[in-house]
This record gives C-alpha cells, structure tokens and sequence, in this order.
C-alpha cells in the first residue's frame, strides 16, 4: 500500500513505536510483536485436540488445521504480527460466580454483556493497521478470532500471556479478560520476548468446571465444556451436561472467573465492551417469550445474536429447568408447540424437571403427532411412554 508521504517510517524500531503508540492511542491495553512462522509446540497440542475429536462438531477446526498451524500459509509474505488485547474486565461491578446463584435469572458470559467483539476490535486494529500502511508503505492484514490464525499461541510468543492450564490466555496485568486482534505485515520488526507460565500449582480452573471439561492440565475437550454447547453445539444439549449448565444460557465464565491473576485485572476501559446491566442477569420469564423478531431486536449488535433464536430458547429451557421456579411452567408449556424441533424437545425436559406430574398429560396431545425422532425422544425419556 503506497504512500503519498515524503517521509516513510522504514526502520523497524520506529515503525514498531508508532503502530504500539498507535494502538494504545485506540485503548488497547497491551501490545507485542511475534515473528511469523510455525507454531510447533501449540501445532502438536491441536493435532492431538483434533484427533482426540474434541472439537465436537466443530468441523472446520480439522479443515483449517495446517493454515492454523503457520500463519505464513495464511498469508505467505508475512513478517511479523502484532498482537493486540483489550480488556473486557466487568471489575466490581459483576461477579459471574456470584450470578449463577440467582436462579431466576440467567447468567450470559461477560465478553458478551455489549457490542460484539468482533466489530469493535477489528474496526480499531484496522484504522492502526491503515495508519501503519500508510506510514511505513508495508502491506497489512487484520485477523480478528473469524480466520484460522491461532491468536493465543501467537500472543504467548509475543509476550502478552501464556496459555493456562484452562487453555485460554492469561495475563499478569489483565487476569483472564481479555479480547485479542492480529495485524499482519510484510515488515520485519523487532519482536517480542515469549512469556513463560506462571500457573505454578494452581488448579482453581480445573477444580471448578462444572462438567469436568478439562481431562488434564492444559487439554480442554470441547464436548464437554458449557460453552460449546450453548454456543457452537446446533442440536439439542447431551443430557448428562444439563443439570451441570445450572443458568448459563451463553457460554461460561467459571474458569476464567476463578483465576487468581484477575487480581490485577481492571474493568473494560473501552465503552462498547462494559458490562451492562440488562445484559448481566435477564429475568428468565422475559427470555422465555421471546419470538425470532425480539429475540432479533433485544440482541441487536450482541454476540449472542449469532446463535440465533432457537438455540438461545433452548439454552434458556435447560436453565429454566433447573430453576425450581413454578412460575415458569406456564411459558414451558408455551413452547411444547414451538416451530422449532430443538425448541420443543428442551420443553419437553424443562417441564419434566418443575412438573413431572403434567409430562403425561401434555405428551397425550403432542407425542402422537411429533415428527421430530430427538423430540419424541425428550418425551420418552421424561417417562411420556414405553414405546420405541
């Protein structure tokens, strides 16, 4: 990308200084540049993740698996990349673990409480990146968590964290909360030193997983692990895991929220990604209405969006289910009869859990005529009938 200007930024050591002024000037809260080339150590921790299949249904992990392992198969004339993070802290203001004790409220993830991620991060790496290009004459690219570019192995290289033993990065100055970006560029410039761990013998993360995510330090197995299934998994959530899900409806924040290095973490500068308050506990009962046109408008620009309305319902199913609330029976009932298949089979659990007593009666009107196989399944399996 050509510059009109007279005076280019070709020493590295300047051209690093300007794009970290330049991205701190953008709120980012750290910066670090790593050498682009081959990820060897995180290259073999995927392979034995995909080949354990514990990436669920995430398929397009395995498809992606060799660009993943170098960025340099992503973009061949890569040099360096710098690596960008941003707090999305909720401080004082939210306890995540606190939340999950209120059961009549739902508990979404904190990265999700605002503007989704994507959209604000890459947005401003852009703007440094074209400021960058334009100065220095180098060629850019931006990678925000959509490409396969491996962004925690790469920051570790870049000194912003280490990978902890829940898999997700860790900081020494912004604990477990934090969103990263990757510019990048054909320039070579001064990088980073790689940071160590710093987990020592803690196990808070792995002690903590609801569902025994984590089948040894370091290895997530996906399947497993509530995130996943409220957020990647598309059809209805494996038993065993329900009762565990508790009132998270989106994602979980117990691993991260456990972590004693939040310690010197500090609440999202940045407006877009503060936690807000209707996003933190939602009454059940407001979520449990919601049509695809509301579901659309109350999430408007919110990560959770992305998952779109029937998931979202069955996720606030499972947590209605575990509520204890009667309250919420009469909007269970509602959604026996709801157009979508995964809709009505976590209904069917939900009402089994409060009112076991209604699941004969209410499977007398429906069971006959559901041609859904997962869905006649949820009545048997709620004690609905013996037949096959």
């Amino acid at each position: 990308m050509p510059t009109a200007l007279s005076h280019r930024l070709t020493d590295p050591k300047k051209a690093r200084a300007f794009i970290v002024r330049d991205l701190q000037s953008l709120g980012f809260d750290a910066i670090g540049v790593a050498p682009a080339g081959r990820i060897d150590r995180a290259a073999k921790g995927l392979d034995r993740f995909l080949d354990a299949g514990r990436h669920g249904t995430m398929g397009w992990m395995a498809d992606t698996r060799d660009r993943r392992a170098d960025p340099t198969t992503l973009w061949p004339d890569a040099r360096s990349i710098v690596m960008a993070a941003m707090s999305y802290g909720p401080g004082d203001a939210y306890d995540p673990l606190a939340a999950l004790e209120r059961t009549d409220r739902a508990t979404i993830s904190c990265y999700a409480h605002n503007r989704d991620y994507h959209d604000v991060i890459k947005g401003k790496l852009k703007q440094a990146a074209g400021r960058f290009a334009a100065r220095t004459g180098a060629d850019v690219k931006v990678f925000v968590d959509t490409a396969p570019v491996m962004e925690k192995p790469l920051a570790e290289r870049a000194g912003l964290g280490w990978q902890g033993k829940h898999t997700n990065l860790v900081s020494r100055n912004l604990g477990s909360w934090f969103f990263l970006g990757a510019i990048f560029t054909d320039m070579a410039l001064p990088a980073d030193e790689a940071e160590t761990d710093h987990c020592g013998s803690c196990r808070a993360c792995l002690d903590i997983c609801p569902t025994d995510a984590f089948p040894a330090p370091y290895q997530l197995d996906a399947r497993r692990c509530i995130s996943y299934l409220t957020i990647e998994h598309k059809g209805p959530v494996p038993h065993p895991f329900r009762k565990a899900i508790g009132n998270r409806i989106y994602g979980c924040d117990d691993c991260l929220a456990v972590c004693p290095w939040n310690k010197f973490a500090s609440a999202a500068r940045e407006a877009k990604l503060q936690s807000r308050d209707d996003m933190r506990t939602p009454p059940l009962d407001e979520l449990l209405i919601l049509d695809d046109a509301a579901f659309r408008a109350r999430f408007a620009g919110s990560p959770v969006k992305r998952i779109g309305r029937a998931r979202f319902v069955r996720n606030c199913l499972i947590a209605a289910g575990n509520s204890g609330q009667p309250t919420l029976i009469s909007h269970v009932i509602a959604l026996l009869d709801d157009a979508e298949p995964i809709v009505r089979g976590g209904a069917v659990w939900a009402l089994a859990q409060l009112a076991p007593g209604r699941i004969a009666h209410e499977a007398a009107a429906r069971l006959s005529g559901e041609a859904d196989r997962d869905v006649a399944d949820e009545w048997i399996h709620a004690g609905a009938t013996d037949g096959d």
